[in-house]
């Protein structure tokens, strides 16, 4: 690699650099100390038009002139800022509706997802389907579904902080042109990345957050309820506290 051809690339590589360390410190990695306390609610305030989380080192520039999802799933391109690209089959952006009142963040792709395309299409695609379907009485078109990293790490790992560092940037200017009033958080990993915290999903789950103005509920991942199916309970109850927040009747009881 060259040397930088200009005083502006340097003190943006400089910024990015500083901003990807924050980062870290964040999370507790690097040896820093962790910075995060469990958030709580805030009073609402407008999701920044040009995030922190753009000046990554990663991140290509122009992030926030994106003026729709099609604008910014152009701009992501064949995307090839970390090192999940080579192993990948599809880029999976993110479907449904691009002006949803709901929008449904999970960890990243999986096998099926990869393959298709689209996110959750597998099993736990299936349930949350029915989650939204015969649950909250919505179309799946109605809302929107993302996840946090958008290329399937291999074996279906947890994201690394790198490539969540090059990726988590693209959610936020999707959250931003979307502009939801509510995010539902689906799993661990999706919800501690959007808070910045490591408190458990199950300390989490259930309660409301603020998450630049928009109305976060975290709840189970419907992988998770594969696996333990007794606490599919706990999920509608969050479910239902979501549809309160909305105004949304339902199809159960």
């Amino acid at each position: 690699m060259g040397a930088p051809s200009s005083q502006d690339e340097i003190a943006e590589l400089a910024a990015a650099l500083r901003g990807w360390v924050e980062y870290q410190r964040e999370l507790g990695e690097l040896g820093f100390p962790s910075t995060s306390a469990m958030p709580t609610a805030a009073t609402p305030a407008a999701l920044p038009a040009a995030p922190a989380a753009t000046h990554d080192l990663f991140s290509a520039p122009g992030l926030e002139r994106t003026g729709d999802l099609d604008e910014l799933r152009a701009h992501i391109g064949d995307c090839r800022r970390c090192k999940l690209a080579p192993h990948r089959t599809h880029l999976v952006f993110g479907v449904g509706n691009p002006r949803a009142r709901l929008v449904f963040v999970g960890e990243a792709p999986g096998r099926d997802e990869d393959l298709q395309g689209e996110p959750f299409v597998g099993r736990a695609g299936q349930l949350l389907t029915e989650i939204i379907t015969k649950g909250m009485g919505l179309a799946r078109k109605d809302v929107y579904i993302a996840n946090v990293i958008k290329c399937r790490p291999p074996e279906n790992r947890n994201p690394e902080p790198d490539e969540v560092a090059s990726c988590e940037p693209f959610l936020v200017r999707q959250l931003e042109l979307i502009g939801p009033e509510v995010i539902v958080g689906l799993g661990k990993f999706a919800v501690q990345t959007l808070l910045k915290t490591k408190t458990p999903i199950t300390q989490l789950r259930g309660r409301w957050y603020d998450y630049h103005g928009i109305k976060l509920m975290p709840t189970f991942h419907p992988a998770y309820l594969l696996r333990n199916p007794g606490d599919k309970r706990l999920v509608w109850e969050d479910i239902q506290k979501v549809m309160r927040a909305l105004g949304i009747t339902g199809r159960r009881a």
